[in-house]
C-alpha cells in the first residue's frame, strides 16, 4: 500500500508554519539578516506546502470526459507556481545582503535563542525531507518531491546561518551578509532545478532513458519483429507509454493479444504506475511460405480453402487450390468470389502468377440428425470394412456411427494404418475407401474419417 500523499503534504504544512514563526522571531530579535532571509524562504514553504496539500488533492481526481489522462498534471504547475516564489525570494535577498555589504549596520546580536531555533529547524528540516523525499519516490509526486527540495533547501540555508552566527562571534560582521548573498544563490541553483524537471514533465518530456529501457524489455519478447516507435510522457505519477511494433502477418489474433499482455505486463514490472498502450503492425517476413502467404489471403477474406498446390514451372509459379462455398449459392456468385480470391493472389505473389480455382459447396448451416441402428448401420460398417481389405493399407474399422440427416446419410468412422506411410498416402488410401462406399451407398452425403496409428503387434 502507498503511503499518504494528503497527510504527508499537510504535516508539511505545520512543519514550516513552526519553523517560519521561530526563524522570524528569533531573527527580528537578534537582527540578522541571514536569519531573516532564511525565515523568508521558510515562510515560501508554507505557502509551497500549502500549494502542494492542495495540488494533490486536486490531481487525484479521475479522469474525465474533458481530462482524458486524468488530472496529474496539476502537481507540475503547482511546482513552477512554487519556482517562481523561489526565484523571487533569491532576488530579493541577495539585493538586500550585496547592500548590507557596503553600508554600515549595527551589530547582530548572537543569542542562544536565535542558536536553539536554528537547531530545532534543522531536525524538523530533516525530518520532512527524508520523509517527504521517500514518499515522492514510492508515489512519483512531483509536487512531493518540490516540496522535499524545499525543505532540503531550508535544511541548509539553517546550516548556513549557523555558520554566519560563530564567524560573526569570532569577530567577522560582515559574514551575516556573505551568508545571506550564498542563501540566494543557493535558493536560485535550487529553484532552476526544479524549473527545468517542471517544464520538462509539462512539455512531456520523456524520463531520462525510460524509452531506452522500455526498448530493451520489448525486443526480448518473442514474436516482436521490430519496436518501430516509443513514445513516453508522465502525468503526475502515471507514466503513459504509447508503445508501436511490427508483428508476422501471418501471426494469430489469439497469438498477437498474448505478445500484447506480455509487453504491458513486462513494462508495469518496471514501471508500476504505467499505463500501456501497444499497437501492431502486421509485416510480410521474408521467410513466408507461398503456401502461408495463400492461407492468409482467404482468412482474410474469409474464404475457406484446402489442398493448395504450388509448382514451380520452369521459372514460373503456378497456384491452383479448392474453394468452398456456400453450396446454396449461384454458379455467378461463387465465380466472382473464387475470382476475387485468385486476383488477390496474383497481387501478392505477381501478375505472372498462375491460379486456378476448384469450387466446391460447403455446407454452412447445422444439420439436423438421428442416430441410425440396425441393418443400415451393419451395411454401412461391413463396406468399410471390406473396401479396408481391399485397399491393403487400411486396419481395423471401428467406432461407426450413422447419422440420418434431411440430406442423407453421414457417416463417421475410426481406422489404423500403418504408422511409418506419410499422410499423404493414407488420405488417398481413405479417400478410395471413401468413394468406393459411396458408390455402394449414393444416400450418403459426407463421410468423415479418423485415421490413427496401428498399435504394435509385439
Amino acid at each position: 500500500m502507498k503511503p499518504d500523499k494528503e497527510k504527508a503534504a499537510f504535516w508539511s504544512i505545520v512543519a514550516s508554519v513552526v519553523i517560519t514563526v521561530g526563524k522570524g522571531a528569533a531573527g527580528l530579535s537578534t537582527g540578522s539578516l541571514a536569519l531573516i532571509s532564511d525565515a523568508a524562504h521558510s515562510l515560501l514553504d508554507v505557502a509551497a506546502t500549502t500549494m502542494t496539500y492542495l495540488a494533490i488533492r486536486a490531481a487525484s481526481k479521475p479522469a474525465d470526459e474533458e481530462h482524458h489522462y486524468g488530472h496529474g498534471k496539476v502537481e507540475s504547475i503547482a511546482a513552477l507556481i512554487e519556482t517562481a516564489f523561489l526565484f523571487l525570494l533569491s532576488g530579493a535577498v541577495a539585493i538586500e545582503g550585496i547592500r548590507r555589504l557596503w553600508t554600515t549596520q549595527p551589530p547582530i546580536e548572537v543569542h542562544w535563542l536565535a542558536i536553539a531555533v536554528l537547531v530545532g529547524s534543522i531536525i524538523i528540516d530533516s525530518w520532512r525531507w527524508w520523509s517527504l523525499s521517500r514518499i515522492a519516490k514510492a508515489t512519483g509526486s512531483e509536487a512531493l518531491a518540490a516540496d522535499a527540495l524545499h525543505f532540503s533547501s531550508d535544511l541548509i540555508n539553517s546550516a548556513l546561518v549557523l555558520a554566519a552566527f560563530g564567524a560573526v562571534a569570532m569577530g567577522y560582521p560582515q559574514a551575516d551578509a556573505f551568508v545571506a548573498v550564498g542563501v540566494a544563490v543557493f535558493i536560485a541553483v535550487a529553484g532552476f532545478r526544479l524549473a527545468r524537471r517542471t517544464i520538462d514533465t509539462l512539455l512531456d518530456a520523456a524520463p531520462a532513458g525510460s524509452a531506452q529501457a522500455i526498448r530493451a524489455l520489448i525486443e526480448d519478447i518473442s514474436g516482436v519483429v521490430t519496436v518501430d516507435t516509443i513514445r513516453v510522457r508522465p502525468v503526475g505519477a502515471t507514466l503513459f507509454a504509447d508503445i508501436e511494433i511490427s508483428v508476422a502477418r501471418t501471426m494469430s489474433l489469439e497469438q498477437l493479444s498474448a505478445i500484447k499482455s506480455q509487453i504491458i505486463a513486462s513494462v508495469q514490472n518496471t514501471y508500476t504506475d504505467a499505463t500501456v498502450t501497444v499497437t501492431a503492425t502486421p509485416k510480410a517476413l521474408d521467410e513466408e511460405t507461398v503456401l502461408e502467404r495463400v492461407l492468409l489471403i482467404s482468412a482474410k477474406r474469409r474464404v475457406p480453402v484446402h489442398h493448395v498446390t504450388v509448382q514451380d514451372i520452369s521459372g514460373s509459379l503456378s497456384v491452383s487450390l479448392d474453394v468452398e462455398v456456400d453450396g446454396r449459392l449461384s454458379l455467378a456468385k461463387a465465380h466472382a468470389i473464387a475470382s476475387d480470391l485468385e486476383h488477390a493472389i496474383r497481387e501478392e505473389l505477381g501478375d505472372a502468377t498462375e491460379v486456378e480455382t476448384h469450387i466446391e459447396p460447403l455446407v454452412v448451416s447445422s444439420l439436423m440428425g438421428r442416430t441410425i441402428t440396425g441393418a443400415p448401420h451393419d451395411a454401412i460398417a461391413a463396406s468399410l470394412a471390406k473396401h479396408a481389405v481391399a485397399s491393403g493399407k487400411i486396419e481395423d474399422i471401428h467406432n461407426v456411427r450413422v447419422r440420418e440427416t434431411g440430406h442423407g446419410f453421414v457417416v463417421n468412422y475410426h481406422c489404423r494404418v500403418d504408422p511409418e506411410n506419410n499422410v499423404t498416402s493414407v488420405h488417398e488410401a481413405v479417400d478410395r475407401l471413401e468413394h468406393q462406399v459411396r458408390a455402394e451407398f449414393p444416400n450418403i452425403v459426407r463421410i468423415v474419417s479418423h485415421s490413427e496409428p496401428l498399435r504394435s503387434q509385439a
